[in-house]
């Protein structure tokens, strides 16, 4: 076991993989037994009466092995039940004792243990990864005091303001009930009818037909905690606070169009994403970040800080980077961990509380009510997954699925046959004290007026995007909406953006069939907020994979240099040829093919090379396949390089409007919209790093502009 560093109470990386380590068992070269441990002599054939005969009621084995069949599977979750876990670490970067008494944010020095499950909310279980959607990002600290759950999504704001909501938002995003589609996608009548009859939604629409509804991978996604917390030091001192994790390759994003065509090549795409990158050891990182506000800051803005559809802008409000996460580990079993995992917002530490966000308050009750349906109960957590590190004491007895075997005879508190024991912790023994709040006001069911401005950050949003990034929110529109059959519904969505950008409500009506606003409006917001723009964010060719396409006769040598550059930037070259097999080089290298073109697509990666060899790309000229492929990555605004001959592959490829022939005498590296060439083997370091640099770049969305585009 890794020596780490323990705090007091002995809770370090490994405490809990240690206790996990007691339900871990493995299977190589044992006998097959029933789950009573009887060893089982044959396991292919019921008991009978006669080889013809019946199957006989005394069959036991029989009964266990169906039955258990029978009850595998548990109600997946309303939403979010398409998921992906792994397990980590958190360290805190210094000290946070001034802001907050929780004991995981003081020692640099301890690594809490976390469990992260990633997820799209709308789809099923089987649904794509990829599809338009908010995606969660929960977080599960074991830590010395109890766990704590911070469970956010990837988006930082909601649809809606107010809990009682949440069933008919979701009732209206989920398939029509009548037909039950479709699955995962909110382009249909019911989801854009509850929308323009319920105004809040749309700053929340815009982030989700932003490039933040199809991240690249998990992760390359941002994490929010959403709604608005309070943090409390030892002195009773409370803070507002606002979660966010920030990954430190940068928020990225697909293109429509490729996300639909993974959806159909690879649906597991992102969970695929995040598995071979641990088990490559290229572990997620992210930053945790807090915005902090003291109490008398509460009404210092022109929103409410508890209105969960409303952020807090950066400029306004800097987000302090306050530890890091590293997911270190996949899981063993999908089941008992990803999916069998329970989060909730209730699931606090001391020195961490909450606020009167309504948004929140309802989640505190309607989390544990789902898991009791979902989990079979109130002991769901005593699964592993979910049984914390700090040890548990309660009175709680009994019910479904009980594990725990309490001893004595005294479940209740107080008494005195147990001498009170346990006993209620004082706060300075680190019991859980609730942050004493006054609260005035009569019983009524309405809103807060703060609550009523729906449009101010929406426009400050649109206003954020880059002009590529609104090109795609226009393109999103009009295929959402564009598949509403209702047209008074499609009328209404235009309408209703009107108040948020004129010109915007133009360019999503000239796609969907209805007219134009006689009158463009415009609300007078002209503030923006560059931290919500992807354009603005980290850029890495890190952890890329790069499709290489060759054929017999390839340049072993541009190749091989090319493999070692990318092998310092940890980029991840795929060798893509007609058939895999064995490729031999022109110079009698040979070469493994990782995939053939029924096998892959260039939508599943992230830049496209051509090395040179005049043999191999004569044959790549023939083939259609290839001609499609770097077609398609070409539409999609990839990277693409090529050297030598490999260059007349592109120029053959007719890629738009760009120049691919370099200097006259072909001795320097062109690049030009993203695609890098060389003609001079003298070069090719060069090359590797002006190529690497185009990667880094994720898109290259000038290539919009072209207007003769490609044949893919």
């Amino acid at each position: 076991m890794d020596t780490v560093q323990k705090n007091q109470s002995g809770v370090n990386e490994n405490t809990k993989n240690e206790q996990l380590e007691i339900f871990r068992v493995g299977h190589d070269k044992e006998p097959l037994t029933s789950n009573q441990g009887l060893k089982v002599s044959h396991t292919d054939d019921s008991l009978k009466a006669g080889t013809r005969g019946p199957t006989l009621m005394e069959d036991f084995h029989f009964r266990e092995k169906i039955t258990h069949f029978d009850h595998e599977r548990i109600p997946e979750r309303v939403v979010h039940a398409r998921g992906a876990g792994a397990h980590g670490y958190f360290q805190v970067y210094e000290s946070l004792a001034d802001l907050t008494k929780a004991k995981f944010l003081q020692d640099p020095a301890v690594k809490t243990p976390v469990f992260v499950r990633f997820s799209t909310v709308v789809g099923s279980r089987g649904s794509a990864d990829t599809v338009r959607d908010v995606r969660g990002f929960a977080t599960k600290f074991y830590t010395e005091e109890g766990n704590y759950d911070l469970v956010g999504n990837n988006i930082p704001i909601f649809f809606i303001q107010d809990a009682i909501k949440f069933p008919d938002i979701v009732h209206s995003i989920k398939p029509e009930p009548d037909k039950e589609i479709p699955q995962a996608s909110a382009a249909h009548d019911t989801f854009w009818d509850f929308m323009v009859n319920n105004s809040e939604l749309a700053h929340m629409i815009l982030w989700l037909l932003s490039d933040r509804g199809i991240p690249r991978s998990f992760r390359m996604m941002e994490g929010f905690g959403v709604n608005t917390f309070r943090l409390i030091n030892e002195q009773g001192q409370a803070r507002f606070v606002k979660f966010h994790w920030k990954p430190l390759l940068g928020v990225h994003s697909l293109v429509w169009d490729e996300a639909q065509i993974i959806a159909g090549k690879d649906p597991d795409f992102n969970r695929g994403d995040l598995w071979n990158a641990i088990e490559d050891g290229e572990f997620p990182e992210y930053e945790l970040g807090i915005q902090v506000l003291e109490q008398e800051q509460e009404f210092d803005f022109n929103f409410d800080i508890l209105d969960p559809t409303k952020f807090w802008p950066e400029e306004l409000i800097p987000v302090r980077r306050i530890g890091k996460m590293t997911l270190n580990r996949n899981v063993d079993n999908f089941f008992a961990e990803t999916e069998q995992v329970a989060f909730h917002p209730a699931n606090v530490v001391p020195g961490i509380d909450f606020t009167n966000d309504p948004l929140l308050q309802g989640r505190l009750f309607s989390y544990l009510d789902t898991q009791l349906i979902r989990l079979g109960g109130p002991n769901f957590h005593e699964i592993p997954i979910n049984r914390p590190v700090a040890p548990v004491h309660t009175n709680q007895r009994d019910a479904y699925h009980r594990m725990t075997i309490d001893k004595g005879k005294v479940s209740y508190s107080p008494n005195m046959l147990q001498e009170n024991q346990p006993h209620p912790a004082s706060e300075l023994e680190g019991g859980y004290v609730h942050y004493e709040e006054r609260v005035d006001g009569r019983k009524v069911r309405e809103r807060s007026s703060s609550f009523k401005d729906h449009y101010s950050q929406a426009a400050l949003f649109w206003n954020s995007m880059s002009d590529p990034e609104k090109q795609h929110i226009i393109e999103a529109f009009h295929f959402e909406v564009g598949k509403v059959k209702n047209k008074t519904i499609k009328e209404r969505v235009v309408d209703m953006f009107n108040q948020v950008n004129g010109q915007l409500a133009i360019d999503i009506a000239s796609g969907i069939g209805v007219p134009a606003p006689t009158v463009a409006c415009d609300i007078g917001i002209t503030e923006s907020s560059a931290a919500v723009s992807q354009a603005n964010t980290t850029k890495l060719a890190n952890t890329r994979r790069i499709a290489v396409l060759v054929e017999n006769g390839y340049n072993h040598n541009e190749l091989l240099q090319l493999m070692e550059a990318f092998k310092l930037t940890a980029v991840h070259p795929v060798i893509i040829s007609k058939q895999q097999g064995m490729l031999s080089s022109s110079d009698s290298h040979q070469l493994e093919v990782q995939e053939n073109y029924h096998t892959t697509s260039s939508v599943l990666y992230d830049a496209v090379y051509i090395p040179g060899g005049q043999q191999s790309i004569e044959s790549l000229m023939t083939h259609g396949y290839a001609l499609h492929f770097i077609n398609q990555a070409f539409k999609h605004c990839k990277a693409i390089g090529a050297s030598n001959e490999g260059v007349d592959m592109l120029i053959e490829c007719k890629l738009g409007e760009i120049s691919l022939a370099g200097s006259s005498d072909g001795s320097q590296v062109f690049s030009d919209a993203g695609v890098v060439t060389v003609r001079n083997a003298n070069q090719m370091s060069s090359f590797a790093d002006e190529f690497l640099e185009s990667i880094a770049q994720h898109r290259h969305w000038c290539r919009q502009a072209i207007k003769e585009m490609v044949r893919a």
